[in-house]
């Protein structure tokens, strides 16, 4: 049980600093991104507002909240790392750190279950 909660807690916490440096770049104004984001064809002005989803979701992961907003957050951040996975297929760019990613927040999610065992929604058998 010892080995799974730090094997959470490490996958939640590389998630959550990759999200918030992410975020943290969104809304530092770099031309980097607003050229990429004009590149691939999106507008500029998701930009601000991708990064506060971001860095509240990366808050999120590691602050105690209530349970439904951890999975929106969780849920965010796959259809991110899937989206991005896709995006960067269809550009012809690295696409691996997304998948990867994606790999580490499956493991969290995972892991969150058997941490914290009947707690935890997806480990409930609720009958309907």
């Amino acid at each position: 049980m010892k080995r799974d909660k730090i094997i959470y807690w490490g996958a939640t916490g590389l998630v959550a600093a990759a999200m918030a440096a992410s975020g943290g770049m969104y809304l530092s104004g770099q031309p980097a991104i607003k050229e990429a984001f004009e590149t691939i064809g999106f507008p500029v002005y998701f930009i601000p507002m991708l990064g506060i989803a971001k860095l509240l979701g990366a808050a999120a992961l590691l602050i105690p909240v209530p349970e439904k907003i951890r999975e929106w957050a969780y849920a965010g951040f796959a259809f991110t790392f899937i989206g991005a996975t896709w995006l960067h297929i269809a550009t012809q760019t690295p696409f691996i750190a997304p998948l990867i990613l994606l790999g580490i927040l499956g493991v969290s999610y995972w892991l969150r279950g058997r941490v914290y065992g009947e707690s935890h929604p997806v480990m409930v058998n609720k009958a309907v």
